[in-house]
């Protein structure tokens, strides 16, 4: 159970992948420059048709010739390297573990790390999500629609970040009168509220707060919901006249964390010669400013430029002694949401190729997650992956708990331009407490990728089998103690899957893969059987020729976009149609599409496994579109609760 913390066990081997690397990388980037100039964005183009005369197209005009002229003179250097690179990759770790302490400040409000404490008897909840984040190599990512990677991976990592460590909001009614709360009436919550770390209103206790300004509690004299004078509580109606302050049985929690001091250093001072051009001032939408605009439709409150509670995005009301349902007879919500979940424990993220980019998002997630597991999979030739690997698996899997061991192994079927890429599962073993009698409370996380070209069912459930067995024989050789030592078992709180499966659960053409046993292990809390999905599930893949639509722009707008049926049909990819050209755009069609578009990126939990009488069930289940603009994939969320069968004391 040792984790690989460098590329290569020997100093040597490392400073010689270094050394030709540096001989290779030139030609890498002068083809990589010299494609990316030739395969223009749909932006891009717009751009170039409204100025024809415009500096862009002379750039690029002039740039390309020069691109290939320097191609052609890195070639001896790249050859050379690339002798010597190619041998060491047999050598190579498979990932790369990194662990970034805390610093004090992240640690006195909480964001790094989950910590782990003693496990309650009453049991715990994990939130995990999944996204495919396109991080090609900038020629290749072209062919999705998407250019410059490496501003994308930065501005990804800090959307993730501030989406993570945003305030979260939540709101107990224990009165059987009082079960909702209007949307518009937190609109009225922006005034009065100072912004604080933690702020847990209940009766007869205080208020405090664990800003570095702060240095004394303060007594909870007046209501925080509504100053004093005032007639009404926006909360409650006048027919519930009572305060959440005051003995009514509401009580609220609010946590909104401060935000990180190196910030700025990070946005400035890691910058190279170059990184900082217009690009990145001209980003689709800033993920600061999109925390702190009010829509009214959102009606929400949360913090706002001027450090006051003005809009939360996402608020959770709970009704002792169940959970409030918002949709009908579901056991749990879901929503379409603008932000990423508030305390995300755990993030799958797919298509992080370029090594450039793993590492500037790698930078930014360690700001929220101590641990990360990235740069996984081989290049080159070894084992399983027969054919030449240019691209390594793309998988990173970040965790806000300690990694206790982590296996990579490779799918050995691809075919085609899938089989360039090392595509393949990470699994992953995660300690996330302490029993009474000292036993240690594990999870396992599991992130893949499928294969992806259309047509080859057979060759995913292949991988589909090989991803139960290898999961199947990593939990079991994980949880054998070192040899001579005497340990207590493990007990296990949960066992997921994350990643984009590249098959959906609604094409005819992917009737196999629905039916894979895959599905009678594990839980998928959008579907009701093979080829259904509940009413409320939301396609996944974006139509890439919309990508730059001023509709779908933003965070806010990618979310209402989705909300309307309408804008689902312009915007998302559906499975194939027989009268609809497989090469032409979806945006304006008009033959009927059937569900809500492709679901292809998954959540998947099992509750075998477990210990007697613990249950694993979802509590929430969230489609994000914080990432729009930076990828052709919305993200996906959920939350599961392990409950213990103990009552809570």
């Amino acid at each position: 159970m040792v984790l690989h913390t460098t590329p290569y066990s020997s100093a040597c081997l490392h400073f010689l992948d270094g050394l030709s690397w540096s001989l290779v990388f030139p030609c890498y980037w002068f083809l990589d420059r010299l494609l990316a100039s030739c395969v223009a964005t749909s932006l891009e183009k717009r751009q170039r048709s409204q100025e024809p005369c415009s500096f862009l197209t002379l750039c690029v005009l002039i740039s390309a010739p020069l691109y290939l002229l320097l191609l052609l003179a890195s070639l001896p250097f790249a050859l050379l390297g690339f002798i010597i690179w190619a041998p060491l990759q047999a050598a190579r770790q498979p990932y790369l573990y990194t662990y970034c302490r805390p610093d004090k400040h992240q640690a006195e409000q909480g964001q790094a790390g989950g910590g782990v404490g003693e496990w309650r008897p009453q049991g715990r909840s994990f939130c995990f999500c999944s996204a495919n984040v396109c991080l090609l190599p900038d020629s290749l990512a072209r062919f999705n629609n998407l250019s410059d990677t490496h501003r994308r991976a930065r501005e990804v990592g800090k959307r993730i970040h501030n989406g993570a460590s945003r305030p979260q909001i939540k709101i107990y009614i224990d009165s059987p009168t009082n079960t909702s709360i209007s949307a518009a009436s937190f609109s009225s919550l922006a005034t009065g509220f100072r912004r604080t770390s933690s702020l847990d209103q209940r009766p007869d206790q205080t208020h405090t707060t664990n800003g570095p300004a702060d240095t004394e509690a303060e007594p909870a004299t007046e209501c925080p919901i509504h100053p004093s004078g005032a007639t009404d509580c926006p909360v409650h109606p006048s027919s519930a006249p009572d305060c959440p302050l005051h003995t009514s049985g509401v009580q609220i929690s609010i946590s909104a964390p401060e935000p990180d001091p190196q910030e700025e250093d990070a946005e400035t001072g890691n910058h190279r010669p170059g990184e900082q051009g217009g690009a990145e001032t001209g980003s689709m939408t800033a993920s600061r400013e999109s925390l702190t605009r009010y829509h009214g439709s959102d009606g929400g409150i949360g913090i706002s430029s001027n450090n006051t509670l003005s809009h939360v995005p996402r608020t959770s009301i709970f009704k002792r002694p169940g959970r409030k349902r918002r949709h009908g007879d579901e056991t749990f919500d879901h929503e379409i949401s603008a932000f990423f979940p508030a305390n995300l424990d755990f993030l799958a993220l797919q298509e992080v190729f370029d090594h450039g980019a793993t590492t500037r998002l790698r930078r930014q997630l360690h700001r929220y997650f101590p641990y990360i597991l990235s740069d996984v999979g081989r290049y080159g030739w070894k084992g399983c992956c027969s054919r030449f690997k240019f691209l390594n698996s793309g998988l990173m899997l970040a965790s806000r708990y300690p990694i206790l061991d982590a296996r990579y192994e490779c799918y050995p079927n691809g075919r085609g331009e899938d089989a360039l890429a090392a595509k393949g599962a990470l699994f992953a073993k995660v300690h996330v407490g302490t029993s009474h009698q000292e036993q240690r409370v594990v999870g396992y996380v599991t992130c893949t990728h499928l294969h992806a070209i259309e047509g080859d069912a057979s060759v995913r459930c292949e991988q589909l089998d090989l991803l139960l067995q290898w999961g199947a024989e990593f939990r079991q050789s994980s949880s054998v103690p070192p040899e001579g030592e005497k340990v207590l078992e493990d007990l296990v709180a949960f066992d997921v899957i994350l990643g984009d499966l590249n098959f959906d659960n609604c094409s005819s053409e992917d009737k196999l893969e629905q039916q894979h046993a895959l599905f009678t292990q594990y839980k998928d809390p959008c579907r009701l059987g093979p080829g259904e999905d509940k009413p409320w599930a939301l396609g996944t893949l974006l139509d890439p020729s919309g990508l730059y639509d001023e509709d779908v722009s933003s965070p806010e707008s990618l979310q209402k976009v989705m909300e309307n049926e309408e804008g689902r049909k312009e915007y998302l990819v559906f499975p194939p149609s027989k009268s609809q050209c497989p090469a032409s755009s979806q945006k304006g069609r008009k033959i009927p599409l059937k569900g809500n578009g492709r679901r292809i990126d998954y959540i998947l939990y099992s509750d075998e496994g477990l210990q007697q009488d613990w249950k694993l069930e979802i509590e929430e289940f969230s489609f994000v579109t914080q990432l729009a603009g930076l990828t052709d994939h919305l993200s996906v969320a959920a939350r599961l609760a392990v409950s213990t069968g103990e009552e809570e004391p």
